[in-house]
């Protein structure tokens, strides 16, 4: 059996999940309500706030979806609860970024300014503090999305190997090549 397919998902107080006739998995919440098509080779068991996936056979297709659902529904139940938040690091001389509501405005050392659209789903915030480098949060309830909008961000301007310049997740460690100093 999946190690992660079998575990079971608690359902927190506030949270109702649904299954549809079709297979759609509807997760209502504090934060909000999201939707998931689910293949029919998985089934749903709800009692008393614990949701388990069961799966129709061994077959090495219904194996790898029972995880993969399992694990999509678990991040809609945390995403309708708690919801999720990235922070990222814009680091580069004369680098900045502004949020005006759903656009996000960045200088990263190119000849133009650029400007980012964000999905209605996901919010943004920056904070600019002088000394430090500019922080990019965003948040949603929506983990799938929020992920893409990050990678999104930061393929603007990847972290260069020589200086460690460009967008780069909090915590995350780059590591720096030598230069041709080095070569000496």
């Amino acid at each position: 059996m999946s190690r992660i397919g079998k575990l079971p998902i608690q359902l927190p107080a506030g949270v109702e999940l649904s299954v549809s006739s079709e297979n759609e998995v509807t997760v209502k919440g504090p934060l909000g309500v999201l939707t998931q098509k689910v293949d029919p080779c998985i089934s749903f068991s709800i009692e008393e706030g614990v949701v388990h996936l069961t799966r129709q056979s061994d077959a090495k297709e219904h194996k790898s979806k029972h995880g993969l659902y399992r694990a999509l529904v678990a991040n809609m139940v945390t995403g309708v609860s708690q919801g999720f938040k990235t922070v990222q690091e814009v680091i580069g001389v004369g680098y900045k970024v502004q949020a005006n509501g759903q656009v996000l405005e960045m200088s990263l050392g190119y000849s133009h300014n650029i400007y980012f659209e964000l999905p209605k789903e996901v919010k943004v915030e920056t904070l600019t503090e002088k000394g430090k480098n500019p922080l990019i949060t965003l948040s949603s309830i929506d983990k799938q999305l929020l992920g893409q909008v990050a990678a999104k961000i930061r393929s603007l301007r990847k972290p260069e190997p020589y200086k460690g310049k460009g967008i780069r997740f909090q915590g995350e460690e780059v590591r720096k090549k030598a230069g041709k100093a080095a070569a000496k």
